[in-house]
């Protein structure tokens, strides 16, 4: 039985491209050396391939290559920019608040979390569309605010916030903003200056890049400050210590190369498949989408009266979830769902669905078909 993918959001396959970049930096015929390595070629040409990749990140994100500094994914990033900020700039501004949404990644709600005692946590709950409450979020923004961190694109639903607008907002009461862009590069256009960013957090795997190597884009301003949670050699203006992985790391700035030549033509081929699977849902009826203003490769849906679980066994050729690998663990349903209004057993009842680079029309026309079968045998064994 042939398998479908349908599961991008939680990681992508590396594209060839960017597998064939990064075995030239694994062998004694390539660039393997340690890029810190100063007195000897090798080490000077893994450097050089680790500033292309710097200098190829940022072009991608609209930043100054060094803003950008290497993590070993959006999860380390997430956690460097949250907690490196409050341990640098608390104390010294007296500022304490920090500001998040609901609908966050657990990287960035378990971050806020583990924050000092003398954090001032602040979790703002979204629309129902998943979107910022506005009014919630100005009555929320003092001028103890530190940090207001908000990602552009969720990973379970798709929603795109309007993050320049809740920038300017941060601005006026002189706080930083961080963003969570793992799942935007090269599903929707991104520029950090554009968006008013001071930090944000940067994956690769789910650009069609490796997994274990991300970036922390790091405005260079007096005002912003992150201060290293890992101690061992200074490494990356003095923020993330760690030998720098070289063929991880380009293949990273390979996979953002590509996605910055390639975004917009796999949106609109994305946005094609979304749609399809959309009059697929309206045919069934009684399927509801979750949130509103969303890039077109992720869609997240409620399937009333059926659980996930025996929707998704039902269809064993098709990989969907039920939310974030990051808690595929648990038996609780999705918090982003909960957080905008659904019912414990609306979330226990919905399925993610995310399209990617390999997807094909053949795919498409599976899982549509695979969807509607499955739908309907569980309705009529229910009935």
């Amino acid at each position: 039985m042939k398998s479908w993918y349908f599961d991008h959001a939680s990681t992508t396959p590396v594209d060839p491209r960017v597998a064939a970049r990064m075995s030239e930096c694994l062998t004694m015929d390539g660039h393997f050396g340690n890029p810190a390595s100063t007195t000897h070629g090798f080490g000077w040409l893994a450097s050089e391939d680790v500033e292309w990749a710097r200098e190829t990140v940022a072009s991608t994100i609209g930043a100054d290559p060094r803003d950008v500094v290497f993590t070993s994914g959006a999860t380390e990033s997430n956690n460097l920019a949250i907690r490196g900020a409050f341990a640098a700039l608390a104390a010294e501004t007296g500022r304490t608040r920090v500001i998040t949404l609901a609908t966050e990644h657990k990287a960035v709600l378990d971050t806020c979390a583990h924050l000092p005692p003398e954090a001032d946590v602040v979790v703002l709950q979204p629309t129902s569309d998943g979107l910022v409450d506005w009014d919630a979020l100005s009555t929320a923004l003092t001028d103890n605010t530190l940090l207001v961190s908000v990602m552009l694109v969720n990973n379970e639903t798709g929603v795109v916030q309007d993050v320049a607008r809740i920038a300017a907002l941060a601005r006026s009461r002189g706080a930083l903003v961080h963003s969570d862009l793992a799942q935007a590069i090269g599903k929707c256009p991104v520029n950090v200056t554009t968006l008013d960013l001071d930090l944000a957090s940067l994956s690769a795997h789910k650009t069609y890049g490796p997994k274990g190597v991300g970036a922390l884009y790091v405005r260079r301003s007096p005002e912003v400050q992150v201060a290293e949670q890992q101690h061992g050699g200074q490494h990356e203006r003095g923020m993330r210590s760690g030998t720098l992985p070289t063929h991880q790391i380009v293949g990273m700035a390979e996979a953002y190369r590509l996605a910055s030549l390639e975004a917009e033509q796999d949106a609109i081929r994305m946005a094609a498949y979304r749609q399809q699977v959309l009059e697929c849902c309206a045919e069934l009826g009684g399927i509801k989408v979750n949130g509103r203003h969303c890039v077109p490769h992720i869609v997240n849906v409620t399937v009333d009266g059926i659980d996930a679980e025996p929707l998704m066994a039902a269809m064993p050729e098709i990989a969907v979830s039920t939310g974030s690998a990051c808690n595929s663990a648990t038996l609780e349903p999705s918090h982003v769902l909960q957080s905008m209004g659904l019912s414990r057993q609306e979330g226990l009842s919905s399925i993610r669905i995310s399209f990617g680079r390999m997807t094909t029309d053949e795919a498409i026309a599976s899982l549509v078909a695979c969807l509607r079968r499955a739908v309907n045998g569980l309705r009529e064994t229910r009935s």
